[in-house]
């Protein structure tokens, strides 16, 4: 029975949401498209705004406890960085990373005229945009934008979730989100869908329900590539049963496979930390801690370590002074996590937060992020920073 077009776009999610597949995916069909063993980022996104205070703590900083009494990591509990900080005392696989030279630490990363709400600061973050400017594509979709043309090698940034972030939002070209590969592939062989794309080839104008359909064939087309390539050479290495662990199984798996992906995405939240934090943050970075324990060891078991960039972000951190609920309320300016075998520098890159120096009861930031994100494009993935970010940024030396 022939499918009318409008229950097609009643139903359409497939080919729009999450699943949307830009028309180069085609092209991982083509294995052999790009060296194996390229540079891959994994970005993970710290949603909520994390406490970077009490992240990287400031254990000699009388200022500090004196603002959090209560909310405070006492020096004897954090994780030794030296004679001036200390980690959280939950991120026991972070500080092994510190000790073997594979963890960079950036302290008072922000932007100019920083905003506290959660949605615009995570916007400014994912566009790469001035806070005064409203964007509507993000620095990884504009990279995918200056890299995917016509006869160009093939490079795709997938999200290990349902739905895509801004970040991964070009103007032409978009990353592909899915929770992992077996279900994208269950969804795509569906009886209504393959119906669906058996008519597609009736139609081939330029009316939004064309694109839709031509979207849809190419959608399951690369279902079934992505399936195959998570089953070429899966990881067997043990990892946490939580979300975020086997979220980065799911990129190991990738990572170790054909499929030439540069960019990886995946999120752990909520740092909303507003009461409870203590709790609330042990767990999360528990969470946070196993994964990557497990994540980076399966690297280095297949010699691939040296190939990954890791590293985390968070839309803001938090107030200096505790509140009192036993949390802290929307900050400004935080520190930055960055992971992998090939780090240019290591350790603690520049001086923690000035906190007798505050802006409102907050830090002023001493990185723009911008030229963070510079140097990975520049400098890891070696494209044209300035055509994607729209200025010259300063270089850092973490690459």
């Amino acid at each position: 029975m022939l499918i009318k077009r409008r229950t097609f776009l009643q139903a359409g999610s497939l080919a729009t949401g999450s699943m949307l597949v830009p028309r180069f995916l085609k092209a991982f069909e083509q294995p052999g498209t790009l060296p194996v063993n390229q540079k891959v980022v994994v970005v993970i996104q710290l949603s909520g705004g994390n406490d970077g205070l009490n992240t990287v703590v400031p254990v000699r900083n009388d200022v500090y406890y004196s603002k959090r009494p209560r909310l405070g990591i006492r020096k004897e509990a954090a994780l030794a960085l030296g004679d001036e900080a200390g980690l959280h005392p939950s991120l026991g696989a972070f500080r092994e990373l510190y000790d073997q030279g594979n963890l960079a630490i950036l302290n008072g990363v922000g932007y100019p005229n920083p905003d506290r709400s959660h949605f615009r600061s995570m916007d400014i973050w994912h566009s790469a945009s001035d806070s005064r400017a409203y964007v509507n594509t993000g620095w990884l979709g504009r990279y995918l934008d200056a890299q995917c043309k016509p006869g160009d090698r093939p490079v795709h940034a997938m999200e290990i979730d349902d739905v895509l972030s801004l970040a991964l939002k070009g103007e032409r070209m978009k990353g592909l989100a899915f929770r992992d590969p077996r279900r994208l592939h269950g969804s795509s062989q569906e009886k209504f869908f393959k119906d669906i794309n058996q008519q597609s080839a009736s139609h081939s104008g330029e009316k939004p329900v064309d694109y839709l359909y031509k979207t849809l064939a190419e959608t399951m087309s690369s279902a079934d590539y992505i399936f195959a390539q998570s089953r070429l050479r899966p990881s067997s290495a043990n990892y946490p049963s939580t979300g975020l662990g086997q979220n980065l199984k799911t990129i190991a798996s990738l990572i170790f496979s054909d499929i030439t992906t540069r960019v990886y995405y995946v999120s752990l939240g909520s740092f909303d930390t507003h009461f409870n934090q203590e709790g609330t943050q042990k767990r999360l970075f528990t969470e946070l801690n196993d994964a990557v324990k497990a994540f980076t060891e399966d690297l280095k078991q297949h010699n691939r370590f040296d190939d990954v960039l890791m590293f985390t972000f968070s839309e803001f951190g938090r107030r200096v002074a505790q509140n009192a609920s036993g949390g802290t309320d929307h900050g400004t300016a935080n520190n930055m996590f960055f992971m992998g075998g090939a780090l240019g520098q290591k350790g603690l890159l520049n001086e923690l937060p000035n906190l007798t120096d505050l802006q409102d009861g907050d830090l002023k930031h001493q990185v723009d992020f911008r030229d963070v994100y510079a140097t990975i494009l520049h400098k890891w993935l070696e494209v044209d920073d300035k055509k994607i970010l729209g200025k010259q940024s300063a270089y850092l030396n973490f690459i």
